[in-house]
């Protein structure tokens, strides 16, 4: 291809004109640089270790941590104390950057339990809760023949539990008896819960006395006796030491002072006679209280006849 007149031939080796000032540029600051690079300075004493420098960077850390935790308050809290009483708690800070010793909580939340600052009035000693006294449908019964053969007519029936007593079924050896275990002579029923009131009142920490088979709901033959049937005739287990309330298994197992006090009450209710075990050492007048056998673990009461 010729030359024409007016056309510029460039070399392909040439720079362009921003390619050129560029490559100046570049050149330029190169020399810049190689003009003010400064010397190293020599050092003087040991050079720094790894150790060294873990230290150092270690107290920047704690230093840095402390600045931090120096500009941290705890917001001011209002206790209630009462209906119109308050005490404001002010923002607490700690002791400042400088401080060596740390804080006692980390991270240092400083809260309180509310509960520790409230004013409590003096808890009042529990209301003896008085027993509901025991409904008892009474009625006018009749005691017909002897208590080894009679039976009984409109019999009144013994709660199966009371304020002063529980029941037990000597057929079980279970607490509560059956009720229709639980029928005596109106006078039979009085004198039990009138005497056991007195002996809880003069003994208010002794427990509960534990009363057996009195009579059917109409007498006759009732099964493990072979009295108690017109009414008249109660069985009354011995207080225990351990104030368990049920039948004694041994006669070391009796509270023979509480027992006594028991039957001399009894006694003095008008009980007719009184059967006992030889083994309990329990006393009383000669012609009322009799050793009997198979009454270690219980007092057998009579009442008169009506």
């Amino acid at each position: 291809m010729g030359w024409r007149s007016g056309e510029v031939w460039l070399e392909t080796d040439v720079l362009w004109f921003r390619e050129r000032q560029q490559g100046a540029g570049r050149l330029a600051l190169a020399a810049s640089a190689a003009a003010f690079e400064l010397p190293e300075l020599p050092r003087f004493g040991p050079a720094e270790t790894g150790l060294d420098a873990s230290r150092r960077r270690r107290l920047e850390a704690e230093t840095a941590r402390r600045r931090r935790l120096a500009t941290r308050t705890v917001p001011a809290v209002a206790l209630v104390l009462g209906s119109a009483t308050m005490l404001p708690i002010g923002a607490l800070r700690h002791r400042g950057a400088g401080a060596e010793v740390p804080l006692a909580e980390d991270p240092p939340s400083l809260t309180f339990n509310l509960e520790e600052f409230q004013f409590r009035l003096p808890e009042k000693a529990p209301v003896a809760q008085v027993p509901a006294p025991v409904r008892v449908e009474w009625r006018h019964a009749t005691s017909v023949g002897l208590q080894y053969a009679g039976h009984l007519v409109d019999g009144t029936q013994l709660p199966v539990e009371g304020p002063d007593w529980v029941t037990w079924n000597p057929n079980t050896d279970s607490s509560p008896n059956l009720p229709r275990r639980l029928y005596g002579h109106e006078r039979t029923i009085r004198a039990i819960v009138n005497v056991l009131a007195a002996y809880r009142a003069e003994h208010p920490h002794a427990p509960r006395v534990v009363i057996g088979d009195i009579s059917l709901r109409n007498g006759g033959r009732m099964d493990q006796h072979a009295s108690h049937q017109n009414g008249l005739d109660v069985d009354v287990y011995y207080p225990r030491l351990d104030k368990h309330l049920g039948a004694p298994i041994s006669t070391r197992q009796i509270d023979r002072r509480l027992s006594q006090d028991l039957l001399d009450r009894f006694v003095a209710a008008g009980a007719k006679m009184v059967f006992v075990g030889f083994s309990t050492g329990l006393h009383g007048p000669h012609d009322v209280v009799v050793p009997y056998a198979n009454h270690e673990n219980h007092m057998h009461v009579r009442f008169r006849t009506p």
